[in-house]
């Protein structure tokens, strides 16, 4: 498809069947629709892709860099580069519950630990804010539109049982307490590295804070844990 792209983009006379199979069949896969360019997503035929890179760019090797870019998170993805083992485990328990929501959301996450750090730590967020909504939903426990993270997780526990308070056995208080610990710090690392002195002028002593291709993996790490062990016991719960 990228090839494709970069012919029509730069004076050839590619097949725009092949393109319009090969968009649809990527479509359809939940994980990779994900990923794909967004010009992609939005471009149905070579006709709508050739309005849409003309204007922008007039040199043909800026076109090609611009689209080589843009199916750059898809390849990565595709050659098994930036991902962790626990990768996998995430995406399915995730595919299960919601294939339509949250697991796009986690593999804009994973697509984004490296290019886009502080992206990848706003995504990662947004990914345990979404589960706990939809089992919220599930449960049917209200919540305010504004309830922040540790809010949402907070109803979540609550209603999953899940509550340090619940439990009367040490190292299980310890582990549900540490989960608590981990989303609040979700939360304030997110708020750190993105909206560190954002109000407030720039100074020699006071610098805004940028997350490193680090941080942004143990974010998404951090959600992807707690994220799935959300679902695995709303899970569990719903079949008793």
């Amino acid at each position: 498809m990228e090839g494709i792209l970069i012919s029509r983009a730069t004076g050839g006379s590619p097949d725009g069947h092949a393109y319009e199979y090969l968009r649809l069949e990527l479509l359809a896969d939940v994980e990779l629709r994900a990923l794909l360019p967004e010009f992609v997503r939005t471009c149905r035929d070579l006709g709508a892709f050739w309005s849409h890179i003309k204007p922008q760019l007039d040199r043909y090797e800026e076109r090609r860099t611009y689209i080589r870019t843009a199916f750059a998170p898809v390849m990565d993805h595709l050659e098994g580069r930036n991902r962790v083992p626990s990768d996998a485990v995430v995406a399915e328990a995730l595919a299960s519950f919601d294939p339509e929501g949250v697991h796009a959301v986690w593999t804009k996450a994973l697509a984004r630990r490296t290019s886009d750090p502080e992206g990848a730590i706003t995504v990662a967020r947004t990914l345990v804010e979404a589960v706990c909504k939809h089992i919220l939903n599930g449960l049917g426990i209200s919540y305010g539109p504004k309830d922040d993270l540790p809010k949402l997780y907070g109803l979540v526990a609550g209603g999953l049982k899940l509550a340090p308070d619940q439990h009367r056995d040490v190292p299980i208080k310890a582990i549900l307490g540490g989960a608590m610990s981990l989303v609040n710090g979700l939360g304030t690392l997110r708020n750190r590295f993105s909206d560190a002195h954002a109000d407030e002028p720039p100074t020699e002593e006071r610098l805004r804070v940028r997350p490193s291709p680090r941080h942004a993996s143990l974010a998404v790490n951090v959600a992807g844990a707690v994220a799935t062990f959300l679902v695995e016991t709303y899970q569990e719960r719903v079949k008793v």
